[in-house]
């Protein structure tokens, strides 16, 4: 056997290992959906791509013209639990799109695992053809699907927040017993792998993660005055007004800070149901983006489950690509 059969054996021989690998997979719980492709039928199409000299690594496959089970395979979509504890620790997304649906399919790719559950929020003013495209990527998941109730949305407006809203109340009522809820837009992407998430997660042993602060001065006009959303055919925003809106309700203390969050699935309960959550967003329905507030607010009323108190919040004034300061909230 010549030096160039010896290495091409090797490189098969890895590559199945590599696939092997890829495909390895434990025992899935039963709240799990049923998978629409075997790790037998990737692991049978891999071995046949490396024998015929087929190219594997690919730029994302579009599923236009293939069936759902080809495009899972080739675009190399996970399907088993990479971990025993990322299989016992399911997240939900929450996911508020409008546009670029290239960049939507990339940042669900990275974040898909068959143990997750996903909410899409499609923006009711989307092009259809968005709309469809969107559809069409969903319908391959037995654990993705498009919100139930579909917003048009106004940067900045309540129907921001409502979108977000809309898609935790059907995540609630999910059979996935999913231990956090994340929220995400289109032009996100991740910095972590699921099961870091997972770690990270872990070690905040059921609080909620919603950075914030007391509002710094040039803020406070959001809460204080009262906004209203202007929707035409080709822009909407918000328009601020001189109207001095009524204190908060259940003389609540408005805190400032990150619409992204964290949420456990108590919390998320909390948020439907009570009663002070219910007259907060009432309230801030007239206010400028409602979710930098709304959050952040609730959670640190000291019954809401999972709250944090606040000397453990000081160091979140910022956004969520901060992973320092996350770090600094676990300790």
């Amino acid at each position: 056997m010549d030096l160039q059969t010896d290495f091409s054996d090797g490189l098969v021989a890895i590559s199945t290992t590599l696939l092997l690998l890829y495909t390895n997979h434990l025992e899935l719980p039963t709240y799990l959906p049923v998978g629409k492709i075997s790790n037998s039928s990737v692991l049978a199409e891999g071995c046949d791509m490396i024998v015929t000299g087929k190219k594997i690594l690919n730029e994302n496959i579009r599923l236009r013209n293939r069936s759902c089970q080809q495009y899972l395979i080739q675009n190399h979509y996970i399907t088993k639990p990479l971990s025993k504890d990322e299989a016992e620790f399911p997240l939900a997304y929450v996911m508020v799109i409008h546009k670029d649906f290239d960049t939507f399919e990339r940042l669900f790719r990275a974040v898909y695992m068959p143990q997750n559950v996903y909410c899409v929020h499609v923006d009711e003013k989307a092009a259809s053809a968005f709309k469809d495209a969107v559809g069409r990527l969903l319908s391959c998941f037995g654990n993705a699907f498009l919100a139930s109730k579909r917003e048009s949305v106004v940067y900045a407006g309540v129907s921001r927040l409502q979108a977000d809203l809309n898609c935790l109340e059907d995540l609630v009522a999910s059979e996935v017993p999913w231990k956090y809820a994340i929220n995400t837009c289109g032009q996100d992407f991740p910095l972590k792998t699921n099961r870091e998430i997972v770690q990270h997660l872990k070690g905040f042993k059921g609080k909620n993660i919603t950075p914030g602060v007391l509002p710094p001065p040039h803020i406070r006009r959001r809460t204080k005055y009262v906004y209203l959303e202007q929707r035409y055919r080709l822009l909407s925003f918000m328009l601020w007004t001189w109207i001095r809106k009524m204190p908060p309700p259940h003389n609540l203390t408005v805190y400032f800070g990150s619409a992204y969050v964290a949420l456990t699935r108590e919390f998320a309960n909390f948020v439907l149901q009570d009663q002070r959550a219910i007259d907060l967003l009432d309230w801030s329905k007239d206010t400028y983006s409602p979710d930098e507030h709304f959050w952040v607010t609730l959670n640190r009323i000291p019954v809401t489950p999972g709250n944090i108190r606040v000397r453990y919040e000081l160091h979140l004034i910022i956004c969520k690509t901060e992973n320092e300061a996350l770090d600094q909230l676990g300790k």
